[in-house]
């Protein structure tokens, strides 16, 4: 009898050593799987930082390392664990992070049985696709203050450290009345892109003329589409501004006294609405002659845009090179598009205005001129973000001042945060702008200077996330 018992008491402590073993097992593990995802996703963003490849895999290696150490304590319930060297490889704009961890757990109960130690083993892997973004920043004339020029300057900077100099692809352009292409993606293909020559780009930005967002949201769509012939798996936009669209270019229909050159020109209007004092009403609406360059001056400079007859059917100033982008100004367009705000052909003729300020008609004639390039400014902004969505392309906006909350533009006038939402398509948007079967993006506000940089980083931070 006392035989039985004996076995029977060495078998019921194996039943509850396996148990006690077992779970001492399953905590190690499931604190060894964590230090090793924490590692990969500190290498991913590691990756991104130094000039060379060996020193992305320095830095991916040096940050998992550290992310493990600090994150499986050594004699974690007694266990000895040990990080396998981290496989980084960078092979044609995929990053590929392998990680391998071994843990050995000194038994307790189950010794009785003869074994002496649990080894605990884990493996993760992170893939980072290859990608293509074109950065776009508003310096416009209303952030001409030193203080946000700096937050600007500072925060666009810290943005592209967070991006893989040998592996993504990346287009910096800035505009204001026109668009400036400052460093284009490479012509011959080749990933990468040149991080000091941008730093230097954007610490030489000034800062002055109007908001023409549909001819920067073209460009960097170009620069998608066109520059890039061999696209990556994830494209993206990110476009930074301070206010509503209330510039664009087109072809307008011109009279015979204009001295703008035949064929397309950027007309403008302000935010607001012109008074009724003479210098409220100058360039608003008024045109200018080219639309490349950031604050246009002079040339054909037309100040109550009288020259221009009519407002064009359709947005295809840039048809030549890209027949994709023209979009619908006035409903007589005879291609498919839904106006959200009303533009008309109306531009009636002002002419000049007295020192005492304008006649009652000529007040007239210059709303209905304002209402309509404004109004079609906007239009066109939300229809070529949607366009570049429809072909796949995150857009991700920041939007930056108080200006942004201030209703703004033609009649009871609308938000202007509200615009940006629409074009990064996010939920909480305008019912008229979301589409779930576009890509969503990401739409951060910063109220301040000091909020530049951490929105920044939130876009960073969402854009590398689906980059996974």
């Amino acid at each position: 009898m006392s035989i039985l018992v004996a076995v029977s008491l060495i078998a019921l402590l194996g039943i509850a050593g396996l148990a006690i073993d077992a779970g001492l097992g399953y905590m190690v593990k499931a604190r060894l799987d964590s230090a090793v995802d924490g590692a990969l996703v500190a290498a991913g963003q590691a990756v991104t930082r130094g000039a060379t490849q060996a020193e992305q895999i320095t830095n991916a290696t040096t940050a998992a390392n550290a992310f493990f150490a600090a994150n499986y304590p050594q004699g974690f319930l007694g266990s000895t664990a040990t990080l396998s060297a981290p496989s980084v490889n960078i092979n044609k704009g995929t990053v590929t992070i392998d990680l391998a961890a071994q843990a050995s757990v000194p038994l307790t109960l189950m010794q009785i049985q003869g074994f002496k130690l649990l080894n605990v083993a884990t493996t993760g892997e992170a893939i980072r696709r290859d990608l293509d973004m074109s950065f776009v920043v508003d310096v416009t004339s209303s952030m001409s203050d030193t203080t946000t020029q700096a937050a600007v300057r500072s925060g666009s900077i810290s943005f592209l450290n967070n991006f893989n100099t040998s592996t993504d692809r990346v287009s910096l352009m800035h505009f204001a009345t026109g668009t400036v292409v400052d460093v284009p993606f490479k012509s011959d293909q080749s990933r990468g892109f040149d991080r000091t020559t941008m730093t230097n780009k954007i610490n030489g930005y000034s800062f002055g003329g109007n908001t023409a967002s549909v001819d920067a949201v073209w460009n960097a769509k170009y620069q998608l589409d066109h520059v890039i012939t061999q696209p990556s798996s994830l494209r993206v936009i990110v476009f930074f501004s301070d206010g509503a669209p209330n510039s664009f270019a087109a072809n307008f229909t011109s009279g015979s006294t204009t001295t703008c050159a035949t064929g397309g020109y950027t007309i403008t209007s302000s935010d607001s609405p012109p008074g009724t004092s003479k210098s409220s009403m100058q360039n608003n609406p008024g045109a200018f002659n080219s639309m490349t360059v950031q604050n246009q001056q002079s040339s054909c400079h037309d100040i109550y845009a009288d020259n221009v007859t009519s407002m064009p059917a359709t947005y295809d100033v840039h048809a030549a090179s890209d027949a994709s982008s023209t979009l619908p100004i006035t409903p007589a367009s005879p291609i498919a598009g839904t106006l959200t705000r009303t533009v008309t052909s109306s531009m009636p003729y002002v002419g000049p205005v007295g020192s005492s300020g304008p006649t009652a008609a000529q007040t007239k004639n210059i709303l209905i001129k304002y209402a309509n390039v404004n109004n079609a400014s906007r239009n066109l902004m939300e229809m070529m973000a949607a366009r570049a969505r429809a072909e796949g392309i995150f857009v991700f906006a920041l939007g930056y001042g108080p200006s942004l909350l201030t209703k703004t533009g033609a009649g009871s006038g609308e938000v202007g945060q509200d615009i940006l939402k629409c074009i990064a398509n996010v939920a909480d948007g305008p019912s008229r702008c979301y589409n779930a079967a576009q890509p969503v993006g990401v739409y951060c506000y910063a109220a301040t200077p000091d909020a530049i940089k951490p929105c920044y980083a939130q876009l960073a931070s969402a854009i590398l996330r689906i980059a996974k």
